[in-house]
């Protein structure tokens, strides 16, 4: 799907990005040509984009409505195979993200991991090698607001992925989950070179919300045109 882009009498479309973390969508969608607003519960002190500490959910329907589209990554640990292997609770906060997001207006995407997709209404799924990444980190993400987002086609996995937590050899992908190895490798791989550890293993590719954003754009541009 072509992009849209923007021309210098229209302004940037601005995007909030909720429970942003270090940033890994945000810069995907400003790449793609969108104005960011970040908003997360913790200080991230490594976001690159204007940020506003608060908790996520209540931001999006007091000033949701103020932006063109709303990117929102709830906490993935709720539906993290590690975190119920550990027997860690965390908050499932899907469904009060979905509804607070409906009450916008707004287009929107709901970011998760492989566990939530029972919980997710058709979620398009993206995957490393889909956009050149030598790295398989499946994603999964939900459109609403009278967004659709189409599948893509998902490559076979043909090159053997590391261990989790330990060094990457030749020829390997690396999975950069956990307390892994290789921070500069795994900052190259992904695109995310402001980042620590921690921002890396939670982290979306921004080549995922880049083409996520470049798909809003060419919609809205028919929108426009009709």
């Amino acid at each position: 799907m072509a992009p849209a882009t923007p021309t210098s009498h229209r302004p940037r479309p601005r995007l909030l990005d909720a429970f942003c973390c270090q940033g890994g969508a945000s810069m995907g969608y400003h790449l793609a040509g969108f104005d960011i607003v970040g908003v997360d519960l913790a200080p991230q002190p490594r976001y690159p984009f204007t940020f506003v500490q608060a908790d996520a959910v209540e931001f999006i329907r007091e000033r949701g409505a103020e932006f063109d589209f709303i990117h929102a990554s709830p906490p993935c640990q709720h539906d993290s195979d590690c975190q119920r292997i550990r027997g860690n609770a965390h908050p499932d906060l899907i469904a009060p993200t979905r509804a607070a997001l409906e009450s916008t207006g707004r287009p929107w995407v709901i970011e998760n991991v492989r566990g939530a997709v029972p919980k997710l209404r058709r979620p398009a799924m993206m995957c490393g090698p889909m956009f050149g990444l030598e790295t398989y980190r499946h994603r999964y993400f939900e459109a609403g607001g009278r967004l659709r987002l189409p599948q893509l086609p998902h490559p076979a996995h043909t090159v053997p992925q590391a261990k989790m937590g330990r060094p990457v050899p030749p020829g390997y992908y690396g999975q950069f989950v956990g307390n892994f190895s290789g921070v500069p490798l795994a900052r190259k791989v992904m695109g995310v070179e402001w980042m620590n550890r921690d921002g890396i293993r939670e982290c979306i590719p921004p080549a995922y919300t880049e083409w996520l954003g470049r798909c809003f754009l060419a919609a809205l541009a028919l929108r426009e045109a009709a």
